[in-house]
């Protein structure tokens, strides 16, 4: 597959992504998250909107965790994931960073995609998720969304928002990587020219899923 082959319908598809504001493509992510169906596309607005200004706010830390390359990312529709076991890793898959990049320069995105950053959001995005989901970072996130499941006199118990870390996760990497968009509108557009690309022997793509997809702990 390759980003020089998109057809004229993809290339509209993906101008219509780019037209939308990152805030929205944060939207679409909650709207298609399990739990959130049939919420007010107002709150979810806030939620991204609040997610994404958590994660940009989001202090940096060095990368501690091993990086390791695997060359089949377009099969297993990844980018990257994160593994905690046996240590922690992150792992980048090849391929789907070369269709990336490939794409940035084809839609001559690069003043928003410098050369390098790719790779480095993808690292700094799978790197973050830990911090999202231990300790004082995870609780700070909750209060932020305000999604308060149970009330008892003045204290609160604030419920888990589906989503909301991993647009965190994309914001905390625009911001430390210098991004001048999301890599969300990235991915809609790697995903699009996934889509339109002819599969070999009848068999459907499988789509490239944001820069932290399939993480496991």
């Amino acid at each position: 597959m390759t980003a020089a082959l998109l057809d004229r319908a993809a290339l509209a598809a993906i101008d219509a992504l780019e037209a939308s504001d990152d805030i929205e493509f944060g939207v679409r992510l909650l709207a298609n998250t399990p739990t959130h169906e049939g919420r007010d596309p107002a709150l979810l607005r806030q939620w991204a909107r609040t997610a994404d200004e958590f994660g940009a706010a989001l202090a940096p830390a060095a990368v501690t965790a091993r990086v390791v390359e695997s060359p089949d990312g377009l099969t297993k529709g990844l980018l990257a994931r994160y593994t905690s076991r046996p240590v922690p890793t992150v792992e980048l898959f090849t391929d789907t960073l070369a269709l990336a990049d490939e794409l940035i320069d084809r839609l001559g995105w690069r003043h928003w995609y410098p050369a390098g950053s790719v790779r480095a959001a993808a690292i700094a995005h799978e790197a973050v998720h830990e911090r999202l989901h231990h300790g004082p970072a995870k609780t700070a996130l909750k209060r932020s969304l305000g999604h308060v499941v149970l009330r008892a006199g003045r204290h609160r118990l604030y419920g888990h928002v589906a989503g909301a870390d991993e647009i965190a996760a994309h914001a905390y990497a625009r911001t430390v990587c210098g991004l001048g968009r999301s890599p969300l509108l990235l991915t809609a557009a790697l995903a699009t020219a996934a889509d339109a690309a002819e599969p070999p022997h009848g068999s459907p793509h499988q789509l490239p899923r944001g820069s932290a997809p399939g993480r496991k702990k």
